[in-house]
């Protein structure tokens, strides 16, 4: 059942059904609930099933200004409280996996377990070439605006960084920018809980390397790799991701 609740005072649409112990989905950027309706439709005959539009997304409308992770986080946490959701099952793609190990790290007796496949959240370390592009961009940027050459400055941004960044509009293209420089490998070592990680091993977003260290930094946490597949594994062999995530969560359907 979809339905309209205010979260964080912003409009936000989400779903639910099924009976048992509670799950929440969480998509990725640029997504929305129904990227993660593979996984809502094999659980709802066995677990409590949330799936929603984070804000910014899907139906949800957008934040009142530009959030970071930690926003998305306590508007997660008010998520859960507002519906009475216990101890849930937390299962995130990319984007959606910041905000659930922002979650579960901060805590880390309210989560039961969590699945995160192509998860987002280690900021790579970038060469001097990348860091001198970055440089002459912030400076351009800063004198287009303090000059008020606003038509340039949008050619300016709309020419650069990621198709992500460039398909943002509005308080969506800052709070992109807070997301994408949020790193969470100080706070992997905090989750408690059981971690299924389930990556492609051509991910090119978030590279295997990147869960082959978070497999490595949390304290409970299994590496499952299906390999010549890319950022959405999940969503191409979703049968095979399913079959694994029913073995990790064998032990808790009531």
């Amino acid at each position: 059942m979809k339905k309209f609740e205010e979260i964080k005072g912003v409009k936000t649409a989400c779903k639910e059904e099924g009976s048992g112990n509670d799950v929440i989905l969480l998509h990725g950027w640029g997504q929305n609930m129904e990227m993660m309706d593979q996984i809502f439709e094999h659980l709802k005959d066995r677990f409590h099933v949330y799936s929603l539009d984070f804000p910014g997304f899907g139906e949800s409308d957008d934040p009142p200004e530009a959030w970071g992770v930690p926003d998305y986080r306590d508007f997660l946490t008010e998520f859960i409280e507002k519906n009475g959701i216990v101890k849930p099952i937390l299962i995130g793609h990319s984007f959606g996996c910041r905000v659930a190990i922002r979650y579960a790290a901060m805590y880390p007796d309210n989560v039961r377990k969590m699945c995160l496949t192509g998860a987002a959240g280690i900021r790579p370390k970038h060469g001097l070439d990348y860091q001198i592009r970055t440089k002459a961009y912030k400076a351009g940027k800063w004198f287009l605006k303090a000059t008020g050459q606003n038509e340039k400055l949008e050619e300016l941004q709309n020419r650069s960084g990621s198709e992500d960044y460039r398909n943002a509009k509005g308080v969506m293209r800052p709070t992109f920018v807070k997301v994408v420089n949020d790193d969470v490998s100080d706070i992997l070592k905090d989750v408690k809980c059981s971690v299924l990680l389930v990556w492609g091993d051509q991910d090119t977003a978030a590279p295997l390397w990147m869960g082959q260290m978070m497999e490595k930094t949390m304290p409970d946490a299994g590496l499952a790799i299906f390999e010549g597949d890319d950022h959405w594994a999940y969503w191409h062999q979703a049968a095979r991701f399913n079959a694994v995530l029913d073995i990790f969560l064998k032990g808790d359907v009531k």
